[in-house]
């Protein structure tokens, strides 16, 4: 049984349309007391979003200045309550992350792992900032009408292996990988890569994994939506805990923070 727990990465989405708290946060009193609200429940980390990845979601961005506008009032209001807590921002746009980093994120979490955006590259290395590379095929819209791979972990494995290389070649030091569930893959391509989640330490950085609440823990369970599929992500991780991922991003930190406790207990 592994020792190590991974650290809890609370999501808090300044966004009106997430799949499960959309315009829930977007008021920067309501984000700040959910982030408090996060740490206090045994929260890591907080990861900031302004635009949503959901599957559906316009293929349209939001405007830089409208996504900075959501997060860089959240982001200072945080840091300066919780200055212990790190804080990632959840962007594909440099402009918005360099603004995040100036009012206190230092983790950049990009789901286009740089391919939208290349310059976030170097807002990462320049600041010397840990930065999270996520596999996504295709795009949001239409990322899920119908996936396709030949070997989905070998491809994902790949896709992220170069873009690894890439973020390193532009200078980025630290990197975390994310095997991007739910990002343009079935049920069964999810269930295959969570299996195989051991075989990603071989790209030799930390790995993040996302599952909260999503749409194929539906499928599986029969729960039917998104906010009542807390329980169902807590018991996929237990059931996930020798894959050794260092990093978990949840909405319900509460309930894995209760599973870290059980862990530690069983451990010693």
């Amino acid at each position: 049984m592994n020792p190590e727990f991974p650290r809890l990465v609370g999501i808090v989405n300044v966004t009106d349309d997430s799949f499960s708290d959309g315009g829930r946060f977007l008021d920067a009193s309501a984000a700040e007391a959910h982030a408090a609200e996060l740490i206090a429940d045994g929260a890591d980390m907080l990861d900031i979003g302004g635009e949503s990845a959901r599957p559906g979601a316009s293929d349209v961005p939001v405007p830089v200045d409208i996504e900075i506008t959501r997060v860089v009032d959240v982001i200072s209001r945080i840091h300066a309550r919780f200055p212990h807590i790190p804080l990632s921002i959840d962007t594909r746009k440099a402009d918005v992350a360099r603004a995040a980093v100036v009012a206190g994120a230092r983790v950049i979490n990009d789901v286009s792992a740089g391919r939208f955006d290349p310059a976030i590259f170097d807002v990462a290395a320049e600041h010397k900032l840990p930065l999270i590379l996520m596999h996504m095929q295709g795009e949001p819209r239409s990322m899920q009408d119908n996936p396709s791979y030949e070997n989905v972990s070998a491809e994902v494995f790949d896709f992220l292996h170069d873009r690894i290389i890439a973020a390193k070649s532009a200078g980025v030091e630290h990197i975390i990988a994310d095997v991007g569930i739910g990002f343009g893959k079935s049920v069964e391509h999810n269930l295959q890569l969570l299996r195989d989640l051991p075989a990603f330490h071989q790209l030799g950085v930390p790995l993040m994994l996302g599952i909260s609440r999503k749409r194929f823990l539906g499928t599986i369970s029969g729960i039917q939506h998104a906010a009542e599929r807390d329980v169902v992500t807590a018991l996929m991780h237990a059931l996930l805990m020798g894959a050794r991922v260092q990093y978990i991003r949840v909405h319900n930190v509460a309930l894995l923070h209760q599973l870290r406790k059980l862990v530690q207990a069983l451990n010693g």
